[in-house]
């Protein structure tokens, strides 16, 4: 058997971040792995909640009064921002699968709509919440 031929160039042995130049449907994908992460952090305050609501007045008071404080609802607001962000990346996804949205400018506008749309939809979300007490 004849040897085989090696390349003369150094080639990278699989493509990387510092490759590729920074796209705004790169840097989505990106923030919707981490909002995917993030999110068990924030089901890990739902359970915080509902064990305070089961543990009795005392319990349920201390930590109302954390998510009452201003660093309590700065948490739930950033929470709010990452569940719809995510929520918003997986539609964009959904869109993906139907075989819609691939013209780059579509790609683009979708992207955009995801950080757009998560960051108006937080603050309608907020506004009405306060508006509702």
């Amino acid at each position: 058997m004849a040897p085989t031929a090696r390349p003369t160039v150094a080639q990278p042995l699989s493509p990387h971040l510092q490759i590729y130049r920074w796209t705004w449907t790169m840097a989505m994908s990106v923030f919707h792995r981490i909002t995917g992460t993030a999110l068990y952090g924030g089901t890990a305050l739902v359970a915080i909640w509902l064990v305070a609501l089961a543990s009795g007045p005392a319990a349920y008071a201390w930590v109302a009064g954390f998510f009452g404080s201003i660093f309590g609802k700065l948490i739930l607001f950033v929470y709010t921002w990452i569940l719809l962000h995510h929520m918003l990346g997986g539609i964009r996804h959904f869109v993906w699968d139907a075989g819609i949205g691939f013209d780059k400018t579509q790609r683009l506008g979708l992207a955009r709509l995801t950080l757009v749309g998560s960051t108006v939809l937080t603050v309608v979300v907020w506004v009405i919440g306060l508006l509702a007490r």
